[in-house]
């Protein structure tokens, strides 16, 4: 089996730069899997900003919803997830059931026979939102990080751009 290794964090907290690292570090080339969709110019920046920080060493496989499917598809290869929260973002917007994909990705991280890095947001130390779909969110991605990282081999969360070994 792969190690599995999460990187969670705040908003520009240094995890995505963390997460590259730590990936580059465990093979090359790498497949970075990315989950972002670009449906605005700022998300289309972003997305250009991730990509210019990566070198060749990286061959890139978009895939905003199927992350089971990624993972199969790439295996063999260290390969890095940025990132779940954005995936679960796609997943409650197309209004799919995150329960079950959660589920499949808990098992999928099983069956891995290479490393795999996953990214993730910590949305937890925040105020409680105002409005019923970010609070389903906050409690989603709560959950999911949990689980997540129960099935880890080793958790990282970054602060300021430094990784804390959490387990």
């Amino acid at each position: 089996m792969g190690s599995i290794i999460l990187v969670t964090g705040g908003a520009r907290s240094g995890k995505s730069a963390i997460a590259e690292s730590r990936t580059l570090s465990l093979g090359r080339p790498a497949v970075y899997i990315a989950t972002a969709q670009a449906f605005d110019a700022e998300m289309e920046e972003r997305i250009a900003a991730h990509q210019a920080r990566r070198g060749e060493e990286w061959q890139t496989h978009a895939e905003p919803l199927d992350l089971c499917g990624a993972l199969k598809l790439t295996d063999g290869v260290p390969r890095l997830v940025d990132c779940l929260t954005l995936w679960l973002s796609n997943l409650i917007l197309a209004k799919h059931d995150w329960r079950p994909e959660a589920a499949r990705l808990i098992e999928a991280l099983g069956a891995q026979t290479a490393p795999v890095v996953l990214v993730t947001n910590e949305v937890g130390a925040g105020i409680v939102p105002d409005n019923r779909l970010a609070r389903l969110f906050r409690d989603a991605a709560g959950t999911l990080n949990q689980q997540v990282a129960q099935a880890a081999d080793e958790v990282i969360l970054a602060v300021c751009g430094l990784p804390m070994k959490v387990k």
